[in-house]
């Protein structure tokens, strides 16, 4: 009876898993809009998926998780994936303030708030966009979780 309860919840997880893989890897038009929140335990941020490619595809289809977040250089909040994410065939991107990337060389997710002096790179992957000031991006450290909420 619990090998059978096991296998259950087992079976269980990998279905809810598929049915998110299976809903970002339809067409463009259905990733391109997706919301995807990030909460710590004292504010969120919600980034707007602005590229279809196989990394945002890839993340998306890991969703929920939850994450650490931390300041980095005094540019951007970063967070960590294991294992990294899927590059193969999304472009580089010139990032700007305001950007979501992804950092190929460290697996790495990057909030950018002063990309000031950084220019177009084939190892940052444009992932969306956020709308948050500094004393949200501030609180916004931590253990996270991620979530499509749109």
């Amino acid at each position: 009876m619990r090998n059978h309860r096991l296998i259950t919840l087992v079976l269980a997880g990998l279905l809810t898993s598929f049915s998110a893989f299976a809903a970002f890897a339809q067409t463009g038009d259905q990733v391109v809009g997706t919301v995807v929140r990030f909460t710590s335990a004292s504010t969120s941020v919600d980034v707007t998926i602005g590229e279809d490619n196989p990394t945002v595809r890839d993340l998306l289809s890991r969703l929920p998780l939850t994450m650490i977040l931390e300041e980095y250089a005094g540019r951007e909040k970063i967070g960590y994936f294991d294992p990294e994410l899927d590059v193969q065939g999304s472009p580089g991107s010139d990032p700007k303030d305001g950007d979501l990337i992804y950092f190929v060389p460290w697996g790495n997710i990057g909030f950018y708030y002063n990309a000031s002096g950084i220019g177009y790179s084939d190892l940052t992957i444009h992932l969306g966009t956020y709308d948050a000031d500094l004393d949200q991006l501030e609180q916004l450290e931590g253990e996270v979780t991620v979530e499509v909420v749109q």
